[in-house]
């Protein structure tokens, strides 16, 4: 039992949820400045799934360290930004740093997935 006033220990699974969201995140972020030094019309689309994916991915990490009891809903939209941003960043196959930030959004969404449907 804790004692009032402090919160139990984050699982293992949570953890590596957290980590898994946080690592996203800095991905989309580099991915961001690399799109915008690409330039061109094609890419709204991208940043706008890199941007959603970013905000969603740390914004779930931060309402599971604080044990939001909305944590579950968040994990499950985060993994449909997640998917969506994956898929998005597929359609440019040649760009190392999509193909990096895909395969990022793609274990992150699995893990919130995982998480969407834990007690926490």
């Amino acid at each position: 039992m804790t004692e009032p006033g402090t919160m139990t220990p984050m699982s293992r699974q949570m953890q590596d949820c957290v980590e898994a969201c946080m690592s996203c995140h800095s991905l989309c972020e580099e991915t961001m400045s690399s799109c915008l030094q690409m330039g061109g019309q094609a890419q709204m689309q991208i940043m706008r799934a890199l941007m959603d994916c970013s905000e969603t991915t740390r914004m779930c990490a931060d309402m599971m360290m604080r044990r939001s009891p909305m944590s579950a809903e968040m994990c499950a939209l985060c993994a449909k930004a997640c998917d969506m941003c994956a898929e998005a960043c597929t359609t440019m196959p040649d760009d190392p740093q999509m193909t990096r930030c895909a395969e990022s959004c793609r274990h992150c969404a699995e893990m919130c997935r995982t998480m969407a449907g834990a007690t926490m």
